[in-house]
């Protein structure tokens, strides 16, 4: 069965326009699916909308927040009540097609984990569009995944990924990345994109600002969050490196101005060099003690969970 996922936040008037698309599908291609719609703290009338939706048809269901808390948070709630074996996020703003679903489950039986929307076609204002070029093209550089859009709302995955993934934060536009950090198959298709017909963005600059910083953190925890001493601990040693060079060319040029007088420089006290290098040393002493103290932390949290991916097989007999 396929689960659809719906993050929304003062989507009413989307919505009616987006449970008739899907239930077209549902009909002509004879797929079995539930609709989880999840009202984010919408202040309209989107609740109202889903309680209808839901006795209408028993395959649609609804989960209210009592404030917004975001569309990872929305995410989660959804991934834990879906009953399918297969998961897709859409957004409710009706710029994804639901006309897609074929082609993404189609391309899942090839046998990958993940597809990935990829909105060929954007029909975005430029303001939007290059900043989000600019992203892409740096997600695949820092994490070795080269898609062409990893911010597409429109996402189809296995339930054993959603079963793995810890999604917080803003961290959604990050699932394809996380599921390949894990050894998942990820694909992506085009999509056809549509202009948005009602309301207006939730996003602004400020997404884009986070993002970067979202990328930062996902790039960390792929190649050292399960070992970050040894990010830490190698930016300690270079920077107790450092200082100890400078306090070791500090203490020859004491010991030749006060025991073999052949130097007469500034004394010692007046350089700068003195207080960089007791600067850097402390740094890298800190950093070093911050690598072991999160091991400690990694340790104690991991232990008796699976650090790993696996996949299964059974025989008939």
């Amino acid at each position: 069965m396929l689960s659809i996922i719906v993050p929304l936040l003062n989507e009413s008037e989307s919505l009616p326009q987006l449970l008739s698309e899907i239930l077209s599908v549902k009909q002509q291609k004879h797929i079995d699916l539930e609709i989880i719609f999840v009202d984010d703290g919408s202040s309209d009338g989107s609740w109202k909308l889903i309680e209808e939706f839901s006795h209408e048809h028993s395959f649609v269901s609804g989960i209210r927040f009592r404030r917004n808390f975001g569309k990872a948070s929305a995410l989660t709630a959804g991934m834990r009540t879906a009953q399918g074996d297969v998961i897709m996020m859409m957004d409710a703003d009706l710029q994804d097609d639901p006309a897609e679903i074929p082609n993404f489950l189609a391309k899942l039986d090839e046998g990958f984990d993940v597809v990935n929307g990829w909105k060929e076609r954007r029909l975005d204002p430029w303001h939007k569009v290059y900043p989000s070029k600019v992203f892409n093209w740096m997600v695949g550089k820092l994490t070795g995944l080269h898609l062409h859009d990893h911010n597409c709302g429109l996402k189809l995955f296995r339930k054993e990924v959603a079963n793995e993934l810890n999604i917080y934060g803003e961290l959604h536009r990050f699932i394809a990345v996380l599921a390949f950090s894990r050894g998942f198959k990820v694909t992506e298709v085009p999509v056809h994109h549509r202009s948005r017909e009602h309301g207006h963005s939730k996003y602004g600059i400020r997404r884009f600002l986070r993002g970067f910083l979202d990328l930062f953190t996902v790039k960390f925890l792929i190649g050292y969050g399960q070992r970050p001493s040894h990010m830490l601990g190698a930016v300690g040693l270079f920077f107790f490196g450092l200082g100890s060079l400078g306090l070791s060319w500090l203490m020859l040029v004491w010991i030749l101005m006060n025991v073999f007088g052949v130097m007469e420089v500034a004394p010692i006290g007046h350089r700068p060099l003195l207080a960089y290098s007791i600067a850097s040393t402390l740094l890298g002493a800190q950093a070093i003690s911050l690598g072991f103290i999160s091991e400690l932390i990694v340790a104690n949290t991991l232990r008796g969970e699976a650090t790993y991916s696996i996949s299964e097989s059974t025989s008939d007999d």
